[in-house]
């Protein structure tokens, strides 16, 4: 719903755009929607493609590389995810800290492949992903608004779906300190 707010939109279905693959979850929109933000360029994705859906690791992380080619310096994504954790509610949000990534642990890694510096170096450190400055403001913002009860930090894992998971791997998770899961890539 984001994406609806912002001012002097311009859309783009995922159909338009070469080599963009396509979206066959239900309420994914499969549409890039450009505008601003208060005063800021932003770029918004309408849903996303995933390998459960057919699409190579490659395929499922095209879009990043092209936002760090339009000069995208700030990435915030967002998903529905299964929470493991004691205190996290249906409907609160977490600001992740750090991740386990159980498919790059595989070697199912989108970085595999040919490095092209453009977008980074070939190891990069993963031990500080997550912008502490960000998470802080995301924090204060909560409260600001009001809803810094629903608002929480925690640890992401990322699994390759699409089925969920059973509860000896929930059990697990939870076990290796992990507060969510979701189908990743």
């Amino acid at each position: 719903m984001l994406a609806d707010t912002l001012k002097c939109q311009d859309s783009f279905d995922y159909s338009d755009i070469p080599g963009f693959p396509q979206s066959t979850v239900q309420g994914h929109a499969g549409r890039l929607v450009f505008g601003e933000l208060k005063g800021k360029s932003c770029v918004c994705m309408q849903g996303r493609f995933h390998m459960y859906e057919g699409h190579s690791l490659l395929k499922t992380t095209f879009p990043i590389r092209v936002f760090k080619l339009m000069g995208v310096e700030t990435l915030i994504v967002t998903n529905a995810a299964g929470s493991l954790a004691d205190g996290l509610q249906p409907g609160d949000i977490m600001i992740i800290k750090d991740h386990i990534n159980f498919l790059g642990l595989v070697g199912l890694n989108p970085l595999c492949g040919p490095n092209d510096d453009k977008f980074g170096p070939r190891f990069p450190a993963m031990s500080g992903c997550y912008d502490k400055g960000l998470r802080s403001l995301m924090m204060e913002i909560a409260k600001q608004m009001g809803v810094a009860g629903l608002v929480q930090e925690g640890v992401y894992a990322m699994v390759g779906g699409p089925n969920f998971e059973t509860i000896a791997e929930a059990k697990l998770l939870h076990r290796l300190g992990v507060d969510a899961v979701g189908m990743m890539y």
